[in-house]
């Protein structure tokens, strides 16, 4: 059951990425309905979830909701990605069993992802970051002495 609510999850999610516009559970619900039989309160009740989880924003429209993505695809799987690692006991043993499900091309994408990220500074606040300004020799108290 909680494997088919993260798969109808995503499938409400990459409907709302596709279109790019507000939808209503009415147009989720009629797009789901070509694949699967499913009830209004269904639709209804994930896009909720996903609006409480900060995944969707929702605005009213009449007596109905319209909701929009809060952020990308990408940001969605990462976050998911990180859920599950999140999970184990053995991390490092997680991403192991992960690697070894890639295919080649995956670990491409991997080893080039790996490479942006070490030329991203991971702590905005790190001397050697570009947000940090310049070294003036001033603390938060006032100048250097």
């Amino acid at each position: 059951m909680v494997r088919q609510l993260g798969e109808l999850e995503n499938a409400i999610m990459t409907r709302v990425w596709r279109w790019n516009r507000p939808v209503t559970v009415r147009e989720v619900l009629l797009d789901l309905r070509s694949e699967r039989d499913i009830a209004y309160t269904t639709v209804m009740t994930v896009l909720d979830k996903l609006h409480r989880k900060g995944w969707l924003r929702r605005e009213r429209a009449g007596r109905a909701y319209r909701y929009e993505p809060v952020s990308s695809r990408e940001a969605y799987t990462a976050a998911l990605m990180n859920d599950a690692w999140a999970t184990s006991d053995n991390p490092a043993a997680a991403l192991v069993h992960f690697f070894g499900l890639m295919s080649p091309e995956q670990r491409e994408a991997l080893r080039d992802a790996l490479r942006v990220a070490a030329l991203s500074p991971s702590d905005p606040a790190a001397p050697d970051s570009p947000e940090s300004g310049p070294d003036t020799g001033e603390t938060r108290s006032g100048p250097a002495r």
